[in-house]
């Protein structure tokens, strides 16, 4: 994905997201989520096969709403 391009809003909450697309929809780099998968920080996300790193969009929901302040 190109940094110019945004990650476009779905009604799928099932939909799985790229490490790049949730980068840019949290406004995050890629190396902040590497180390939140690794200390078990940020959104839930899921291993297919060995190697590829996905996120739900629903998780990525989740997370934002749980860091919602008043």
């Amino acid at each position: 994905m190109e940094q110019n391009q945004k990650v476009i809003p779905s009604n799928r909450p099932d939909e799985l997201l790229s490490v790049p697309e949730v980068a840019a929809l949290l406004g995050l780099s890629r190396v902040t989520l590497a180390n939140w998968r690794c200390t078990g920080k940020g959104p839930r996300w899921v291993k297919l096969g060995g190697r590829a790193v996905r996120y739900r969009r629903s998780d990525l929901e989740h997370f934002i709403q749980a860091g919602a302040r008043a």
